[in-house]
């Protein structure tokens, strides 16, 4: 590794990294850089190195430059000493984009920031994070670059956290630039987060999209614009999942109302998958700086539940680099097995998770519910496509975390589908979805789908031996399908409706599907 440091209208800039050194830190895959100062150039320091910002506050700058080659750690730390008297701190960065083979991964470098606090695992300073959606961002007192939280910027020494997500055979150049205004620091204001209660229908079935993406990371809708398209989707509650950081949290502010609840989360963007961190107590930031082999995962989930939250890996077979999950399942409270329009890795995702529902059945064990969302970023990223369909006591952030992660949820295309699945006894005994019928092994059981809005759809049954049933919707998008079966034939049973297949001899996209209802004792 290899780099510079200018340090702008200093009279001796330091032109070498290798003088300034280069340290090993104690967490695993990560280097931390020599330290840039910024001692001489506080005011009334006497040193050169300032210039006069607007209204004659002083303005510092240094520039720091590098090369990080192949096989970098995660995370590149970048020391920096702020002085005492200082407003706000500013950093823009930019890297060099290489000529690479076709199906090579190009350069590609993140960015965030911690205070005085440290670098230690489990974010005590952690300030920001904006990844790679961002080239500059600023904190101070009383503001900040959405994906920051504002507050003082206290004197000690900060680090830039470097993220080299993909590092191509050249080595990734980069050159970072640390700006220090000084001055009188501003108040910091007090957050407003939202309720954990809306109004609501009492017992109901409640629509939601728990992975969706604000500016306050990369996505590029503001709040308000997420809030008013959730409502227009038809959607009860939402959940903010913006990757790496809680700094959106009181930017929801007013946004909330009697008919929508917005629960706080975080997507925590592992090298090793993602995990959504759904309705954590606001305020709460959950560290994203560890692969499996770290063996961590375990101590944030645990953490996520402490504060109130569900654990749910995201997108578990995603094709991007980093999003496949590779922490098992052991820690899920539910997972994310749709995702956004539906591709050939939902299709994987869904088998893998039907596919441990017999052992579940088998064991009478705990067994993991599936979700859908829609991790709308932009446009045309449609939000509520899908959604998670949950039966709740009320709209509270406890009764739909319950519901959710006891199962009684389906996961529909939009607004306009909606499905009613149980299966029923003999003598008259019901179970809906989640739920368990316990009959004797040859009673006869009866399942039943209901859909609306699925015109042109085949409703499906699907039990541990799979697909055993299938019937059309009908050209009015309505209808009901029903099915006989015993519990020693099915030891559990859920549905699915899909479109037409799109690639002949394969399954079509899903329109909606159930959680399981499990038969026998």
């Amino acid at each position: 590794m290899t780099g510079s440091e200018d340090r702008a209208q200093d009279t001796a800039p330091d032109t070498a990294l290798g003088r300034r050194g280069l340290f090993v830190t104690g967490a695993a895959a990560a280097l931390t850089l020599g330290t840039v100062s910024f001692a001489n150039a506080a005011p009334g320091g006497g040193g050169g190195g300032g210039g006069t910002g607007d209204g004659g506050s002083r303005v510092t700058t240094r520039v720091v430059t590098g090369t990080l080659p192949p096989g970098s750690p995660d995370f590149v730390y970048l020391p920096v000493e702020i002085p005492r008297g200082v407003r706000e701190l500013a950093v823009a960065y930019t890297y060099e984009k290489a000529a690479v083979p076709a199906g090579t991964p190009n350069n590609a470098l993140d960015i965030g920031v911690f205070d005085e606090r440290g670098t230690a695992l489990g974010g005590r300073g952690f300030r920001g994070w904006s990844g790679g959606a961002r080239t500059e961002f600023f904190i101070r007192a009383d503001a900040a670059t959405p994906g920051y939280v504002p507050g003082p910027v206290r004197a000690g020494t900060w680090h830039i956290a470097l993220g080299p997500y993909t590092v191509a055979p050249q080595g990734l150049p980069y050159t970072v630039t640390i700006t220090l205004k000084y001055g009188e620091r501003g108040r910091t204001p007090r957050p407003v987060y939202p309720p954990t209660r809306a109004k609501g229908r009492g017992r109901a079935w409640y629509r939601g999209d728990c992975h969706l993406h604000s500016w306050y990371s990369d996505g590029r809708r503001t709040p308000a614009e997420i809030a008013a398209l959730a409502r227009a989707a038809g959607l009860d509650f939402i959940n903010t999942s913006d990757h790496n950081t809680h700094a959106s949290h009181p930017a929801w502010e007013g946004l909330w109302g009697d008919d929508l609840l917005i629960l706080t989360g975080e997507e925590i963007t592992t090298r090793n998958g993602h995990v959504l961190a759904l309705g954590v107590d606001p305020g709460t930031f959950v560290d994203w700086r560890y692969r499996a082999r770290d063996n961590r995962f375990g101590h944030f989930a645990r953490e996520i539940r402490r504060a109130g939250g569900l654990v749910v890996p995201a997108h578990p077979h995603g094709t991007c680099v980093g999003c496949n999950w590779k922490f098992g399942f052991a820690e899920a409270d539910a997972v994310e097995v749709w995702n956004g329009p539906y591709t050939p890795d939902d299709e994987v995702s869904l088998q893998e998770w039907d596919g441990t529902l017999a052992v579940a059945a088998r064991s009478g064990g705990r067994w993991t519910p599936a979700m859908g969302n829609s991790d709308a970023h932009r446009d045309p990223d449609r939000i509520g496509g899908p959604q998670t369909v949950v039966l709740a006591d009320d709209l509270s952030r406890e009764a739909v975390q319950a519901g959710l992660r006891a199962g009684r949820s389906y996961v529909a295309e939009s607004s306009a589908v909606s499905l009613a699945f149980g299966v029923t006894g003999g003598r008259g005994e019901h179970a809906g979805i989640g739920g368990r019928l316990r009959v004797p092994s040859d009673a006869p059981v009866t399942v039943r789908l209901d859909v609306t809005g699925a015109p042109g759809c085949t409703a499906s049954f699907v039990t541990d031996q799979g697909t055993v049933f299938s019937a059309g919707v009908g050209g009015s998008g309505a209808g009901g399908v029903e099915w006989g079966t015993t519990s020693s034939y099915a030891s559990h049973v859920r549905a699915e409706v899909r479109h037409p297949p799109v690639v002949p001899g394969l399954p079509g996209p899903l329109a909606a599907f159930t959680n399981p209802v499990f038969l026998g004792d």
